[in-house]
């Protein structure tokens, strides 16, 4: 018979321990209790699993304080008959001979009847090596053991559920499988590295789950959902569900990430939700989403698409930038399969696939990571350290081992599991430094007595070394706002190991300039060259994202100088400087056709526009660019490498016009850039070019095709004459168009 302690301390859900009390246990002399904690029901009794015949009629036991839940029997002694898990259950004493008789449970409900294997009649589940490597951090794949998954356990099909709650004095599985009663299934605590574990026989996908936890203190929490649910409900539900863990996807043969430094980068970045809404004003599916968006990035000609995050987020309004669930795809436009199925449809297009991806932050909702087992455990308990002032969400304890694995397990999930091509890690500038938007007092210094969060750091280099040693075709690019050095170079030089860093200093300067009256650009003029100063520290990508389209900002064609016709034209001439600039490409979906007003998340992308000329001259001209950009080897083999660049005029300050050259890694490939960023057209305008030959025009943003007035030298080629101009043997003379961009490139 149970002492009554135990059975207080489970009716009460305080019980720490419950395998030590409930399921089969054995006596010294092999007599067999079965104890079943069913709380509400009219009648347990344990049954023979293939004839249903009643074994044993469990007892109701009470207490001082009347019905208590707990059923209680005696199993018959069935020698050598045993499932065969039972032979090494951890409740029989070392040394019985007997095995107790196979069972099930039938337990009667005022509404009915269930039957069910018991729980509690499982051995432990982890294996020990996982547990080692769980409590030292350093399981890879801890997705792979933690969350729910589905598994057959000695023929009985259910799920095994894992959560991590080390500070947690009971953890429940709660469900629609048993009316969200944290007191009917406690889990197992494996105290060696703070995992709570159950198997929940009969339990499908497709079921709904969190996890009830009472703390040390004994406050009982709010519900928590699964940090490693691989599905969610769609907000402002909040439950985890069961799903099967993703299976590997077969992938197409991918180059070594090193190549795509050689290669053309030309980044789509999505918004899903507001790209282009399903008629009804709701969320597209992933179908609707792959119809739509992959043929209309394949024709604009984009390498890549970047989508903004992806795990599962509570608040629209974030945009993703706020996730709480870094293993499950958001379920707004459906399930986990259709984002697969989205990917490997882009692959089959010829499109690679980023997502953005936030391991610096995550809000404070009561149903997620904060305070999960009543302590900081995913987060820093000190707000100095644990706070982000700018979001009021809490920044991760990347100091803790256990963290450092969910979140560098995250990032390998979604590559491996779901065959991204690359992570973009946001706000890479905030979890770098302690004192990141903070005032003095507010922030507290490393144990060197710095501003730099060494635990970060490290945690950003293990991340990027995993992803470069399991997953080497993959691609990271960091968010990364300040001068910190060799962000894109390796650990082992000091690096922080990413493949590629935004350029955010040469988005703002050429972005300031574009905003200034012609007339005034001649003083402004260092903002177009000062970039060249840095353009080789890094590998570079040269954003203009969603985050200078909102809040105020105004959108690209809005923040353009001029009347409506030159802030076209100026534009234009942006893009296919910013093409033919040292560095990647990215930009941000309407910036193809001139989006008039400010990005709304909450909307839709105002593709009415493209009925007008000038906005589809735009898109036109990205089309172009991009399939210039893609065939010409000069502009991007050798992105960051001076040989690539040459300044052929850059103090052309008085009628604001720059000249530079790029070249392919063996220069037998030249591409000219020529812009004239003043509303003056410019005949006879001389430049020096590397070699004797013809310079063919192939792009003009001038030309009447996108909207311009269709200035340009005469019949769109220029012949080198053996003029000494710039410091060349040889020169060509040109026209240049109003507020125009010309590229050339050069032939033999």
């Amino acid at each position: 018979m149970l002492d009554e302690a135990d059975i207080l301390a489970l009716s009460r859900g305080e019980h720490g321990d419950p395998f030590a009390v409930l399921g089969v246990h054995a006596d010294a002399e092999g007599e067999f209790s079965l104890r079943s904690f069913q709380p509400g029901a009219k009648a347990v009794f344990a049954i023979h699993p293939n004839t249903g015949n009643v074994l044993a009629t469990l007892l109701r036991r009470r207490t001082r304080e009347g019905d208590s839940g707990l059923f209680e029997g005696v199993l018959p002694k069935h020698r050598g008959l045993g499932k065969p898990r039972a032979k090494n259950h951890p409740n029989l004493p070392h040394g019985i001979a007997n095995v107790p008789p196979a069972y099930r449970l039938k337990i009667v409900w005022p509404n009915g009847a269930q039957e069910t294997d018991d729980p509690y009649h499982f051995p432990p589940l982890l294996g020990e090596l996982d547990v080692w490597l769980l409590a030292e951090g350093l399981h890879l794949r801890p997705f792979e053991q933690l969350g729910a998954h589905v598994r057959k356990i000695d023929g009985v099909k259910g799920t095994v559920f894992a959560v991590w709650a080390p500070n947690a004095l009971r953890v429940s599985v709660v469900g629609d499988f048993n009316s969200w009663d944290g007191l009917r299934h406690p889990m197992r605590l494996r105290r060696e590295c703070g995992v709570w574990e159950i198997f929940l026989p009969g339990i499908l996908p497709g079921e709904r789950y969190k996890y009830e936890i009472r703390a040390r203190d004994g406050r009982l929490l709010p519900q928590k959902a699964d940090p490693y649910a691989f599905a969610t409900e769609m907000r402002p539900a909040t439950a985890s569900i069961v799903h099967d863990l993703p299976s590997k996807p077969e992938l197409p043969p991918r180059s070594d990430a090193v190549e795509s430094l050689r290669s053309p980068v030309s980044i789509y970045e999505v918004h899903l939700a507001s790209w282009r809404k399903d008629t009804s004003g709701g969320f597209p599916n992933w179908e609707r989403i792959s119809e739509t968006l992959i043929p209309y990035v394949a024709d604009l000609g984009f390498t890549h698409i970047e989508l903004l995050p992806i795990a599962e987020y509570p608040l629209d309004d974030s945009w993703g930038y706020q996730p709480l669930s870094l293993y499950a795809p958001t379920a707004r436009f459906g399930a986990p399969e259709g984002f697969r199925g989205f990917i490997s449809a882009c692959h089959a297009a010829g499109i690679k696939v980023i997502a953005d991806w936030v391991p610096g932050h995550f809000p404070s909702d009561a149903h997620g990571l904060a305070r999960f087992d009543g302590s900081a455990l995913y987060e820093c308990a000190d707000p100095r350290e644990g706070l982000h002032q700018d979001w009021g969400t809490l920044i991760y304890n990347f100091g803790r081992r256990e963290v450092l694995n969910y979140l560098v397990g995250s990032a390998l999930f979604w590559i491996e599991r779901y065959g991204l091509d690359g992570l973009r890690v946001d706000a890479v500038a905030s979890m770098l430094y302690r004192d990141y938007s903070r005032k003095e007092g507010e922030w507290i210094p490393n144990i060197h007595g710095g501003r730099e969060n060494i635990e970060a750091i490290d945690f950003l280099r293990r991340v990027n070394e995993v992803i470069g040693r399991e997953c080497p075709w993959a691609i990271t690019f960091a968010e990364e706002s300040t001068a910190w050095p060799s962000v894109s170079r390796p650990p082992s030089m000091g690096g922080l190991g990413f493949h590629y860093k935004w350029n955010m200093g040469w988005m703002h300067d050429v972005l300031d300039y574009m905003a200034r009256d012609p007339i005034h650009r001649r003083y402004h003029h260092n903002r177009l060259t000062f970039g060249l100063l840095y353009a080789f520290s890094e590998n570079f990508i040269l954003p203009l994202s969603h985050d200078e389209v909102v809040h105020g900002k105004r959108s690209l064609i809005g923040k353009m100088a001029g009347d409506y016709w030159q802030k076209f034209a100026n534009l234009r001439a942006l893009y296919a400087f910013m093409w033919a600039h040292p560095g990647k490409k990215l930009l941000f979906m309407g910036d193809e056709f001139a989006q008039w007003n400010e990005w709304n998340f909450a909307g839709t992308l105002e593709w009415e526009l493209l009925e007008f000329p000038l906005h589809g001259g735009i898109r036109h001209l990205l089309r172009d660019l991009n399939a210039f950009y893609r065939a010409a080897p000069a502009l991007h083999e050798i992105d960051f490498e001076s040989a690539g660049f040459e300044w052929i005029s850059a103090d052309d300050v008085d009628n604001s016009v720059i000249a530079f050259a790029r070249y392919a890694r063996d220069r037998s490939r030249v591409v000219i850039c020529v812009c004239n960023f003043t509303p003056i057209v410019r005949h006879a305008y001389r430049i020096g070019v590397p070699s004797p030959g013809t310079y063919r025009e192939r792009i003009n943003t001038d030309s009447l095709h996108y909207g311009g007035s269709n200035v340009g030298t005469p019949f769109g080629a220029a012949y080198a004459d053996r003029v000494p101009f710039h410091g060349r043997e040889h020169s060509i003379e040109i026209t240049l168009p109003p507020l125009a961009a010309i590229l050339f490139e050069w032939e033999r």
